[in-house]
C-alpha cells in the first residue's frame, strides 16, 4: 500500500483530462474474434484513449484450460496485450476469477502516476463457495484520486431479480481494502460498475418486446428494465448513472448473427420450444463520490469543490461480434480530474551511449520521503512491452549501485545482459512497497553490437540479398 503524504510538487490547478475506454462482454467460452478495431475504436479520427479497461464473463474455465491459465496468461490476455503493446499501453493490472476477467490497460505516460494498486473478487455462486457468478476488482490511484473498476456477473434468469441485488449488496460488503483511507468499495472517488448484470425486461410479452426492438422505440421496455425498476426504489443504486440505452438489447442472440433467439430452450427431458426474451443484460453504471455525498441545492457541486468529474461520451452495442449469445456493449468515458501531483516520484535516465561491448549506467533521483526498499529494481525493457514482468532484464538498486549522492543514485547492468542486436528500450523504476512503477524514462536507442552486425552481414551473404533490419527476440544475446 502507498504510504500517504509523500512529500513532492503539489498543484491542484493541473488539470488532465484522461478518456477511458470500458469494454464488458459476456464471451461464452468462446476464443478471442480475429479482429477489434471497432469494438476498441482504433480507427477513430479523435484523439487516443488514455486507458482501455475489459470486463469479460465466461472465459474459458474448464478445469484443463483453467489449469493452463494459472501458469501462463490465458489466450484472452494475450490477445489484447498483443492488440495494445504496439499502440504504446502496457497492462496495468488484471484479476481472474474462473470466468470472470478483469484487465486494465494504460498509456506509458500515465504509468508513473498510477499507484496502490490492488485486486480483489467475490464469490456468490453457490452460496458464496463457486465464482461461476460474483464481482472482480481493480482499484487504484490515478494523479491522486481513488478509482475502482468492478466486474460483474450476477445470476440470469428473469425470476431472479431480488437474488442479483442481493448478491450485488455482498459484493459490495465484502469488498475490504488494506487502506484506512479508502477501505470500501464505495469510498472511491469514482467506482465504475459493469459486466453481465442479467437484469430482464419485465412484465412485457416476447412479441410486444421484440416489436419494440424492430422499431426501435427502445423508451417503450426502459420502465420495465428491472434495474431501471431497482433504481427507484433501492437507495444504494440510486447513486449510480447509466447512459441512456439506445442500442438493442444485447441478449440472448444466435450465435454469428443479430437474429434474436431462435432455439427453443432444452430441459433435461424434453425441448420445450421457449425462445429467451431478448434484454439489456450487458451495462456500464458509474459513481461519482463527491456527487454522490456533497451535492448543493441544484445537484451539482461548485467550481471550487470538484476536483474529478465523468462526462460519458459514448455508450454502444457492436452487433457485428457474434462469437457469442451476447453482444459486447462500450461506454467511452472522459475523465477530468485535478492532478495533486505532476512529478513522478522516481526520474531515471540512461548514461551515455549503450551497446553490449560494454556495461552501462542508470541514474535516478527520488522525490523526498519516498518509501524505497532494498527490494526495488530497475527494468529494461523493449518500448512494445506488455506488463511489468515483460523485461528483457533487470538491476537491483541496492546491490547493483556503484555511486549515491544526496541528488543521483547510479546503478549498472552488466554488458552481458544487454541485448546485441540493440534496438529502442525504456527504464523502468519498480517500487516493492508500492508494488507498481513509480517512474519510467523516455524511450532510447541500444547500439547493435558488431557481433551482430556481423552475424547479420554474414547471413546476408548466405541468402545472398540484402535484407532489412530485424532486431533479434531481446532474450538471446
Amino acid at each position: 500500500m502507498e504510504p500517504r503524504g509523500l512529500a513532492q510538487p503539489i498543484d491542484l490547478e493541473i488539470m488532465k483530462n484522461l478518456r477511458l475506454h470500458l469494454v464488458t462482454w459476456n464471451v461464452g467460452t468462446a476464443s478471442p474474434p480475429p479482429d477489434v478495431t471497432s469494438l476498441l475504436q482504433l480507427s477513430s479520427q479523435g484523439p487516443s484513449m488514455d486507458m482501455y479497461v475489459i470486463g469479460l464473463q465466461e472465459v474459458n474455465s474448464k478445469i484443463i484450460n483453467f489449469l493452463s491459465d494459472l501458469a501462463f496468461d490465458d489466450p484472452w490476455s494475450i490477445f489484447f496485450m498483443t492488440v495494445f503493446s504496439p499502440l504504446g499501453y502496457i497492462k496495468l493490472s488484471s484479476v481472474r476469477m474462473q470466468g470472470l476477467l478483469l484487465l486494465v490497460f494504460v498509456k506509458h505516460a500515465h504509468i508513473p502516476f498510477i499507484r496502490d494498486i490492488h485486486t480483489h473478487y467475490t464469490r456468490t455462486g453457490l452460496y458464496g463457495y463457486w465464482g461461476n457468478k460474483g464481482g472482480v476488482t481493480i482499484r487504484m490511484s490515478l494523479y491522486g484520486h481513488m478509482i475502482c473498476f468492478m466486474n460483474c456477473h450476477l445470476p440470469a434468469h428473469i425470476e431472479n431479480a431480488e437474488q442479483r441485488l442481493d448478491d450485488f449488496e455482498k459484493i459490495l460488503e465484502m469488498q475490504q481494502f488494506e487502506d484506512e483511507n479508502v477501505p470500501n468499495i464505495l469510498d472511491h472517488d469514482i467506482l465504475f460498475w459493469f459486466g453481465d448484470l442479467n437484469f430482464r425486461i419485465a412484465d412485457y410479452g416476447i412479441h410486444f418486446v421484440r416489436e419494440s426492438i424492430s422499431n426501435s422505440r427502445y423508451n417503450l421496455l426502459w420502465e420495465k428494465d428491472q434495474l431501471n425498476m431497482a433504481k427507484k426504489k433501492e437507495a444504494f443504486l440510486q447513486e449510480f448513472i447509466e447512459g441512456p440505452l439506445q442500442f438493442k438489447p444485447t441478449y440472448k442472440f444466435d450465435l454469428h448473427s443479430d437474429v434474436y433467439d431462435t432455439r427453443g430452450q432444452k430441459t433435461l427431458f424434453w425441448f420445450n420450444g421457449k425462445k429467451r426474451k431478448p434484454a439489456w443484460t450487458d451495462r456500464i453504471l458509474w459513481r461519482v463520490k463527491n456527487l454522490s455525498q456533497h451535492p448543493s441545492e441544484d445537484g451539482d457541486l461548485s467550481e471550487g469543490e470538484q476536483t474529478i468529474s465523468v462526462t460519458l461520451n459514448n455508450y454502444i452495442s457492436h452487433m457485428s461480434y457474434g462469437i457469442s449469445d451476447h453482444k459486447p456493449v462500450t461506454g467511452t468515458f472522459g475523465l477530468q480530474i485535478k492532478s495533486l501531483f505532476s512529478t513522478p516520484l522516481v526520474t531515471l535516465n540512461p548514461e551515455g551511449e549503450w551497446n553490449a561491448a560494454q556495461d552501462v549506467l542508470i541514474s535516478y533521483s527520488t522525490v523526498s520521503e519516498f518509501p524505497s526498499s532494498t527490494w526495488d529494481w530497475i527494468g529494461l525493457y523493449q518500448v512494445a512491452f506488455r506488463h511489468v514482468n515483460d523485461y528483457v532484464t533487470y538491476a537491483w538498486v541496492k546491490d547493483d549501485e556503484i555511486s549515491s549522492s544526496e541528488d543521483v543514485t547510479q546503478v549498472y547492468i552488466s554488458a552481458d545482459e544487454i541485448p546485441h542486436a540493440g534496438g529502442e528500450f525504456l527504464l523502468c523504476y519498480y517500487s516493492h512497497n508500492m508494488q507498481s512503477i513509480a517512474g519510467m524514462s523516455q524511450p532510447f536507442q541500444i547500439q547493435p553490437s558488431r557481433r551482430s552486425e556481423e552475424k547479420e552481414l554474414a547471413q546476408e551473404n548466405i541468402n545472398g540479398i540484402e535484407k532489412p533490419h530485424s532486431p533479434e527476440p531481446y532474450n538471446e544475446f
